[in-house]
């Protein structure tokens, strides 16, 4: 897939993408928040689903293959709430090293 003026590399309409997996999953706990705080931004007005989609796209190929579709959604929400100055890249950062300080198992216990 390329990324021309005519069609981005997202753009998958109409390409082969090979069979649909139609057993369902259920979300793991993680997901359920990522959905949770996608709906909080929004109610608060701090972007939008076009604000999203922007930053889905923009990350590219790669990442788009190499990334979960909630891993990409909680980029995507980073993206748009650092944008939206609700914190700044510094203060994400401290923050994951501060969580990831209580090791790998926090939160598996409200699982």
């Amino acid at each position: 897939m390329t990324d021309t003026p005519e069609r981005r590399w997202h753009d998958m309409g109409g390409h082969a993408a090979g069979p649909i997996p139609m057993d369902g999953h259920d979300f793991a706990l993680w997901e359920k928040r990522v959905d949770a705080l996608m709906v909080l931004c929004g109610a608060k007005g701090l972007f939008t689903v076009d604000g999203l989609r922007r930053a889905l796209e923009d990350m590219g190929e790669d990442a788009f293959e190499k990334y979960s579709y909630y891993d990409r959604w909680i980029a995507a929400t980073n993206q748009n709430l650092v944008e939206a100055g609700v914190y700044s890249l510094e203060e994400l950062g401290q923050r994951m090293e501060e969580i990831a300080q209580r090791g790998p198992t926090y939160g598996e216990a409200q699982e």
